[in-house]
């Protein structure tokens, strides 16, 4: 059936191009404005929590980080390893205090320079907006002085420059404002423009520290649907996509286009409700939906291979990869055998399980910003159902509010960078331990908390990965989250689109070097 979706897809893309040119689309990138560019993106609305691109708002970093307008003290390269970006150099001068030295030819768009007093002010303001951000850096006090700043912190942060580079950590202009979202950062690009859920326009920054920009204007634009992004990318709406759906590829590997593809620990992956009214409570549900979901014909045949199958909560090769864990396989008579011995038989025929005169129906959340989450729903309906579970699933922008009520939801699958710093405390700190920011199950566990605390003061690398593993095994045996799939990230642009450039850690998607020939 596959031709079938291409064909509609490449009719709907020849009776659009009409009504497309109008919307100032260019296909040479030249205007009386100079070299434009558009960009459609599936990710950039309110519902991923990038409603705009202040970086101490929810995820809105992600916004300003991709879109070049911040930037952060660290970088990473290709392999996640830090390096140096606003900051030139850094020291840990004891368990508690870093010292770090700052560019000195750095001016934020607004026209003031990025100096320590900025960058104190910019990060103390950061960790009283952002919840996320005040529990990562457990920072004291930060002193400025000159090109320099002095942090210190509460307690032991080894990862303490890995968590600067989160997009949360882009050093903007305080004293600029935060108007309509928008914020004056040290990037390539200046936004002018911004509106929530529909686009963000950005100008070229003639006094960037890093060079020239190449491009003197792009628009960004907040596309939800991949079809309709694939049709917009045909037409010559957009120029660049990123979010394309995966049937829609075929339509561009040829030599009119260019496809920048890269492996990424962004995993699909679902928690468990913990809240004694939900099915999740039961151990052996949870075990049981982690035996059911085939993680194999989901990459295979859903995605078209455009990803790889989880094991753990990270992709396998590093230190602390998910290829050192043991997680459940895809066993449908296993799972129907955990469930008869918990109790939950079909007794009226009806292919549905139930126990003490409950039916055995998980409430599945998602929503449909990241294209995978709802094939990954489809594919968790299918094979449960197989052993017996009914699912119903909720697939809605309105997913953050939703997943606040526990009444709501069974199993809530998202999308994440599960390593985004480099760094594997990131992701229990944010998803697992008791006190974590997006625990909305209610997981608990006095063994992982433990380890936490521990990794949190471990400053040798191989330690931390040991305990990272560790960690890892304990939500594992306790079935509180089950991990799909990785994602290969690919952005797809017009062949004369030059240094579109898909990053293992998902950032940096526009930068100077950004040209249309």
């Amino acid at each position: 059936m596959k031709w079938k979706k291409l064909l509609a897809l490449a009719v709907s893309a020849s009776i659009c191009i009409g009504a497309l040119a109008g919307c100032g689309g260019s296909q040479t990138g030249k205007s009386d404005a100079g070299k434009v560019l558009t960009i459609g993106d599936t990710t950039f609305n309110s519902s991923n929590e990038e409603p705009d691109i202040n970086p101490h708002n929810a995820y809105a970093g992600w916004a300003c980080i991709r879109y070049g307008v911040g930037e952060t003290l660290v970088k990473y390269s290709d392999t996640m390893e830090i390096q140096p970006w606003l900051a030139t150099k850094w020291e840990n001068t004891d368990p508690l205090t870093w010292k770090i030295t700052l560019r000195d030819d750095v001016t934020y768009s607004s026209g003031r320079k990025m100096d320590g007093a900025s960058v104190k002010q910019c990060l103390e303001h950061l960790i009283e907006n952002n919840k996320r951000a005040k529990q990562d850096l457990k920072v004291a006090s930060i002193e400025a002085n000159g090109q320099e700043i002095i942090i210190k912190t509460t307690e032991p942060k080894p990862a303490l420059l890995n968590y600067l580079g989160d997009p949360y950590g882009c050093i903007i202009d305080v004293d600029a404002g935060f108007d309509n979202g928008i914020v004056a950062g040290t990037g390539p690009y200046i936004a002018t423009d911004m509106k929530t859920d529909d686009h963000l326009t950005l100008k070229k920054n003639d006094n960037y520290w890093g060079g020239k920009p190449k491009l003197d204007k792009i628009t960004i634009r907040t596309i939800t649907d991949g079809n309709t992004l694939a049709n917009a990318l045909q037409s010559g709406e957009v120029q660049a996509a990123y979010g394309m759906a995966y049937e829609s590829y075929p339509l561009f590997k040829n030599d009119k286009y260019t496809i920048s593809q890269i492996s990424t620990s962004r995993c699909f992956f679902g928690k468990m409700n913990f809240d004694p009214d939900s099915v999740c409570a039961d151990p052996a549900v949870r075990k049981a939906i982690s035996m059911g979901i085939d993680k194999e014909n989901f990459v295979d045949k859903l995605l078209e291979g455009n990803g790889f199958p989880a094991n753990g909560v990270f992709p396998a090769g590093s230190a602390f990869g998910g290829d050192k864990v043991t997680a459940e396989k895809y066993d449908p008579e296993g799972a129907k055998a955990v469930l008869e011995q918990a109790g939950w038989v079909d007794t009226d025929g009806d292919g549905i399980r139930e126990k003490n005169g409950k039916k055995l129906i998980v409430k599945w959340l998602t929503y449909p910003s990241r294209q995978e989450l709802p094939l990954l729903a489809e594919s968790a309906q299918a094979t449960l159902k197989d052993i017996g579970i009914a699912v119903d699933i909720n697939n809605t922008a309105d997913n953050n509010q939703v997943v606040k009520n526990p009444k709501n939801w069974d199993v809530y699958a998202m999308a994440n960078v599960q390593a985004p710093t480099g760094d594997p405390e990131y992701w229990f700190t944010v998803f697992a331990t008791s006190n974590a920011t997006k625990n909305q199950g209610k997981y608990q566990s006095a063994k992982l908390d433990g380890l936490e605390a521990e990794l949190s003061q471990t400053f040798d690398p191989a330690k931390r990965a040991e305990l990272a593993v560790q960690m890892q095994q304990v939500v594992l045996d306790d079935h509180a989250f089950v991990f799909c799939s990785f994602l290969k990230m690919s952005m797809i642009s017009k062949a004369n689109v030059k240094n579109y450039t898909s990053h293992a850690c998902d950032y940096y998607q526009i930068t100077a070097d950004l040209d249309v020939e």
